[in-house]
């Protein structure tokens, strides 16, 4: 396949080509005077779409106004002879400002030396000048969430942060969707997670939030992320200090709910030279509780049987996570880095099951106790080589990323099955049953971009990409027989061996005129996966390429309002668990069932939006998506029970509005709201025999309160609503929850002490219906959403003076793998 995309490759280069040599000769010619520049943030990368300003320098009168591109370059024509000072605006960063700069005759073209923006403390003539970010900022393409800071992201994992996210649910399967939308692509650091939701779920819920910078909610990516994730990407940025000497973080925190918990975390930097080391480690430990409540009623040729089912489910888990890395400056243009990272997770858990049987509500004619004691560990480790290559100091780089990642789980269970009359006698003999399912996943990926800014006000951009994954799940099922001893069944025991190869070719254009900036892009990706149940000898074989375009338009009204449009279409492929097509019993009247016949989805997304003062956004937006990838609950009327599995719906539409509104009443008490409304509709044909309609709306608000007390003294306060909601032939009944915490700074801030509560009142809870057709159920779940913290931070060593901050760029195939937590 790799000559098809050479030729796709070269095709949309030449395309580009042509348009960039259209717009050069469209070009008028320079003006005799011109003053250009750009603004970079702390780390020394550009800061796009700040506001810059060219004052007077004797009265600070205002000449000209831009906005910066996307690589933070700004450019000023038409400029008389003077004397000038030039100013950068940046929400949540203070003001930067050039020295004055005189443009005449002699010096027709002035670049001015790059403004470098602070965001932190600093100390200017015994004045503390404080800036700190707003929790929430919206720029060109993303929402990005600041929870570096925030008190409520204390003692939290990145499970828990999302949460808090502007526009992102987490059900009670802690599956993640956006806007309204399933089908989110998560990736570390921009590398995407090639994980299944449950072991995405594991690496999110061990990662402690205290080493999160902040995360990114891209709901229209361009064509250089990978197409994968039809609601869009989520990114999270882990902090990363490049101070130069030898600094770091120590954090420590206890909580406590309906069981006890802590975690600690380690970082540290030392950067001298050329060289830059650092590290992280991080170990913790919890317990948690889960009850669940269903009421089910199967109807099998007129016959009704009612089943109502409690499982106490608590757990204890244990986490370990490691990361330790070096970058290299190998001169002003050539950069290295490589990185090593990991965990070792485990979990251990007793859950017990207990299940009434009979012809009528409330009647119980017999009785099914289960208890299983299971025992799972999750070890992963990555290796990570980048290389930056400067080409020129206008901005024209290679960047070249290699990636091997491997997961191993092992998951060892015990079920004893009783099977008793109403009055608790014995029916028949207990069934006694005993897995062994490890799995196993490789990914290797390869990357390389190329970035081209030209004219000032142009960059072209091109990459490859290839990813290899292979996941390899052997369930090994035994039964007790009636001497004690275990036989293997053959009848529940399943090898499932999935391959897939994706390579990838895209291209960029992008240019700023006056106050438009105009990116256009096209990705073309090659799928080809084989499913293998060597067990069943089932083997699905599938190749398949799609082009994924993407276009970004931004205008800049006046300098208080901006207006936006962007569209893409996007993929979602299969996890691979769910295209296993064998059958998990989690009960003897509950089971899991894959499909080895699942299709990808295709999502077409659109999005308007609207900005006033950088701040206050209002975006709509409107998406299809056709062969709707969907989990579903289905009535299994011969055996008296209901299972799970994975369909291809038809079609699915969300019109969605989203209103991001950052607000402050006085110099103490500033806030974030955010509502999130849509409505979804999705239709099957032929769906438990009649055609399925469903559509209605939803709604999610969540409001974030920050109180600056004294210098030292800070307190949070979140709320937040879900409304009713329905999803294919599930009805969601609303949640609410209060989240609070407050934090003192001790040491001259080296130090601090945040107490935290989350779900205060807790009023946290999961419940749907479900009355289609022939399938009826009710399920209650409540988790340990009330939870108190306590957590300790004190930096150490020196972090004044900042230098070059490095982020790999791999990460985009985790997102499909299981992970356990």
């Amino acid at each position: 396949m790799k000559p098809l995309y050479i030729k796709i490759l070269i095709l949309l280069t030449a395309t580009a080509c042509l348009v960039v040599t259209a717009a050069l000769a469209q070009t008028p010619a320079k003006p005799a005077y011109k003053v250009s520049g750009s603004v970079v943030d702390e780390t020394g990368k550009g800061a796009p779409f700040a506001t810059v300003a060219l004052l007077k320098a004797k009265d600070s009168s205002l000449v000209k106004g831009a906005i910066t591109n996307d690589i933070g370059a700004y450019n000023f024509d038409h400029v008389a002879t003077g004397t000038y000072i030039v100013r950068a605006t940046v929400v949540g960063y203070a003001k930067s400002y050039s020295k004055p700069t005189v443009v005449n005759a002699g010096a027709p073209e002035v670049s001015v030396p790059a403004l470098r923006l602070a965001s932190t403390s600093k100390v200017l003539k015994g004045v503390e000048i404080t800036s700190t970010k707003p929790l929430v900022e919206r720029k060109l393409d993303r929402m990005v969430m600041n929870v570096e800071n925030s008190v409520l992201a204390a003692g939290n994992d990145a499970m828990e942060i999302l949460e808090r996210a502007p526009g992102v649910t987490v059900d009670k399967d802690d599956n993640i969707s956006v806007k309204g939308k399933q089908g989110v692509t998560v990736m570390i650091n921009d590398k995407l997670t090639h994980l299944s939701s449950a072991q995405l779920a594991t690496l999110l819920h061990s990662t402690d939030g205290s080493t999160i910078k902040s995360i990114e909610i891209i709901t229209n990516p361009s064509a250089k992320y990978d197409a994968a994730g039809t609601s869009g990407i989520i990114n999270i940025v882990l902090k990363k200090n490049s101070s130069v000497g030898t600094n770091g973080t120590i954090t420590a925190t206890g909580g406590y709910g309906a069981y006890p918990k802590g975690n600690a975390t380690l970082s540290i930097n030392h950067k001298e030279g050329n060289l830059n080391f650092y590290g992280s480690y991080n170990i913790g430990g919890r317990q948690n509780s889960n009850d669940i409540y269903i009421d089910r009623l199967i109807d099998t040729s007129g016959k009704q049987t009612y089943f109502t089912q409690h499982t106490f489910m608590p757990s204890s888990r244990y986490n370990n996570t490691y990361r330790l890395g070096v970058d290299y400056d190998m001169g002003k243009k050539n950069s290295i880095g490589l990185l090593f990272s990991g965990y070792y997770n485990g979990e251990n858990d007793r859950n017990v099951n207990n299940t009434s049987i009979g012809s009528k509500p409330g009647l119980t004619d017999s009785l099914q106790n289960t208890t299983s004691t299971i025992s799972q560990t999750y070890h992963n480790y990555e290796f990570d080589l980048n290389d930056k290559f400067r080409i020129d100091s206008l901005g024209q780089e290679i960047n070249f990323d290699v990636d091997y990642t491997n997961f191993t789980n092992t998951n060892n269970a015990l079920y004893n099955n009783y099977y008793l009359f109403a009055n608790e006698s014995q029916q028949h003999p207990p069934l006694i049953q005993r897995n062994q399912s490890p799995s196993n996943i490789e990914i290797n990926t390869e990357k390389i971009d190329y970035t081209l800014p030209f004219h000032k006000t142009m960059k072209f951009e091109a990459g490859l990409k290839s990813s290899y994954v292979k996941t390899d799940n052997n369930l090994q099922a035994q039964l007790q027989n009636s001497g004690g001893a275990f036989v293997n069944d053959t009848t529940r025991t399943n090898h499932f061996i999935y391959k897939e190869t994706v390579t990838a070719a895209y291209v960029n254009l992008s240019r700023v005129y006056k106050k438009t900036q105009v990116q256009i892009g096209l990705r073309a990706e090659n799928t080809h996966s084989i499913g293998n149940s060597l067990t069943t000898k089932q083997i699905v074989d599938r190749t398949y390429t799609d082009l994924f375009p993407s276009v970004f338009i931004n205008h800049s009204l006046s300098a208080n309002h901006e207006i936006g449009f962007s569209y893409s279409r996007r993929i979602d492929r299969p996890q691979y668990d769910n295209l296993n097509p064998f059958q998990y019993n989690l009960d003897q009247y509950t089971y899991e069932k894959g499909n080895p016949f699942l299709n990808p989805q295709y999502t077409n997304s659109f999005e308007v939006d609207y900005t006033y003062k950088h701040t206050i956004n209002v975006s709509l937006n409107y998406s299809h998506t056709y062969d709707v990838i969907t989990q579903i609950i289905l009535p299994d009327n011969a055996r008296k029970s209901t299972y799970q599995t994975t369909l291809n719906l038809n079609t699915q539409d969300v019109y969605n509005i989203n209103i991001n509104v950052p607000y402050t009443f006085t110099k103490w008490w500033s806030g974030n709201a955010n509502l999130n409304a849509n409505y979804l509709l999705i239709k099957s044909k032929a769906l438990l025999g009649a055609d399925l309609d469903a559509g209605a709306p939803a709604a999610q608000f969540r409001a974030t309160q920050s109180l600056q007390l004294n210098k030292t003294l800070r307190a949070e306060i979140s709320t937040g609503y879900q409304s009713p909601q329905t999803y294919a032939v599930l009805k969601l009944k609303a949640q609410y929850w209060t989240d609070m915490g407050i934090s003192q700074a001790l040491f001259n801030k080296k130090a601090s002490v945040k107490f935290s509560v989350s779900d205060v009142f807790n009023t946290r809870k999961n419940a749907a219906t479900s009355l289609y057709q022939s399938l009826n159920f009710a399920f209650h779940q409540k988790n340990e959403t009330q939870i108190a913290r306590l957590t300790f931070t004190y930096n150490f060593g020196n972090s004044k003076i900042k230098a070059r901050q490095h982020q790999t760029g791999a990460e985009s195939e985790k997102g499909r793998v299981n992970t356990g937590n």
